[in-house]
């Protein structure tokens, strides 16, 4: 049997793209698509730890929450897209080991449910932020804690598909 055979057959058109040869046949392309996924994780997450550890009530009175918003979300943004740019570059190297692997499965899981929640708590909370203090519903505030948790697991399970 053809090792990944039961890969899906978009990962291995991605595989045998001229993207995916270039990546693979560069000595200097995966290391620097690696690096800049690293970069972008190290800004996203930089920032949402932040951002999020606010919204929990870290640093209650010292920092407005709407314009520590407002401060980070270019940056969360940034290093989303660069995050997705530099992942899609690592992928087409081996799409097909990759999505038979546990971890990347798992990750691309986990990035779906912590998308699906940050675009929920922007739709109802978001202009709640300006007196977030004084007025953030627990349920608001639980959303937040499983944003945390769930941005922390999908990079956990990045890191974790290398060993799996």
């Amino acid at each position: 049997m053809e090792p990944y055979a039961d890969a899906p057959a978009w990962a291995a058109a991605l595989e045998a793209s001229r993207l995916g040869v270039l990546m693979r046949g560069s000595f200097v392309l995966y290391p620097i698509a690696n690096l800049g996924h690293v970069l972008g994780l190290v800004l996203f997450a930089g920032c949402l730890v932040v951002l999020d550890l606010r919204l929990l009530g870290a640093w209650r009175r010292e920092i407005d929450a709407a314009a520590l918003a407002a401060a980070l979300a270019p940056l969360l943004v940034a290093g989303f897209v660069l995050m997705a740019a530099t992942g899609t570059l690592l992928l087409s190297a081996d799409a097909r080991p990759l999505t038979t692997n546990p971890a990347f499965q798992t990750k691309g899981a986990l990035l779906a449910l912590a998308l699906a929640n940050a675009i929920t708590f922007h739709r109802l909370w978001r202009r709640h932020l300006p007196s977030w203090d004084a007025t953030a519903p627990i349920a608001a505030r639980l959303q937040v804690a499983g944003s945390l948790a769930l941005w922390l697991m999908v990079a956990a399970a990045g890191r974790l598909i290398g060993y799996l």
